[in-house]
């Protein structure tokens, strides 16, 4: 199962210089619902909403998506071994709670802040 962070998700949708590969859209997706809501953020505050809407619900329909909920998002009320942005604790937590429930989760992700905490909680990062 790969974790979806949402920069790889912009990197898709908006063709930018690196690009995931082919093979990463045959995979299992799973992600955060917050990454529904920064995708749509990025779109509006670029204002391709028009342009885009149709992409961003296609990769929204290949994403199984954990809920905000209080069982997620409780590891969030718990320190990390160092200091973590607030949105990466949601992802971080998100894919914590996959693993507590027996799944094997790997991160895709652009954002070397976020790799660097999921390697220190022994996430498996996908080389992309």
């Amino acid at each position: 199962m790969i974790y979806l962070d949402t920069s790889v998700a912009i990197a898709h949708l908006f063709a930018e210089d690196r690009r995931p590969p082919d093979e990463l859209w045959s995979e299992t997706l799973v992600s955060s619902r917050l990454l529904e809501y920064e995708l749509w953020t990025r779109v509006h505050a670029r204002g391709l909403t028009k342009s885009h809407d149709e992409q961003v619900r296609g990769l929204r329909g290949r994403i199984a998506f954990v809920e905000l909920a209080r069982p997620v998002l409780e590891r969030a009320l718990e320190s990390f071994a160092k200091p973590v942005r607030t949105l990466d604790a949601q992802h971080l937590v998100s894919m914590d709670f996959l693993r507590r429930n027996g799944q094997t989760v790997k991160l895709a992700s652009y954002d070397d802040r976020l790799i660097t905490s999921a390697r220190q909680l022994e996430f498996a990062v996908m080389q992309l």
